[in-house]
C-alpha cells in the first residue's frame, strides 16, 4: 500500500443553477508499475490507483479507470453542471486495498 495518501480538491464553493463548474482532484500516491526490481533482484509488487469516482449526493457523476502507465500523483480535471446544493464525494481505489477519500460541499443558488 502507498506510504502516502493526501488528497486535494479544487472547486468553487458556490455556483448559479445551470453553471458549468470545473473540479480538480489530485491524490498523492507512490505509484509502482510492478515491473521494477530491487537491487537484490526481487520484483517490486505493483501498487497503482485503479479507479477514481466522483459522486454527487450519492449519484456517480464521473469515473476514471487507471492503468500501469499512469504517473504518480494523478491530477484529474473535469466539469459538471451545478443543479442543486449538495456534497461531492471523491474516492481513489487501488491495489492492496488502497482507498483514499475526500468530500466537498457546494451551494447552488
Amino acid at each position: 500500500m502507498s506510504k502516502t495518501s493526501r488528497t486535494l480538491i479544487t472547486m468553487p464553493k458556490t455556483a448559479r443553477k445551470g453553471e458549468i463548474i470545473e473540479i480538480k482532484a489530485i491524490v498523492q500516491h507512490d505509484m509502482e508499475t510492478g515491473f521494477r526490481h530491487t537491487e537484490q533482484g526481487k520484483l517490486i509488487p505493483r501498487d497503482i490507483i485503479r479507479v477514481f469516482t466522483c459522486q454527487f449526493n450519492g449519484a456517480e457523476v464521473f469515473k476514471a479507470d487507471f492503468f500501469p502507465a499512469v504517473g504518480a500523483n494523478p491530477l484529474l480535471i473535469f466539469t459538471v453542471i451545478a443543479t442543486t446544493s449538495g456534497t461531492f464525494q471523491f474516492s481513489w481505489a487501488g491495489d492492496d486495498g488502497y482507498l483514499a477519500t475526500n468530500q466537498s460541499q457546494i451551494t447552488v443558488t
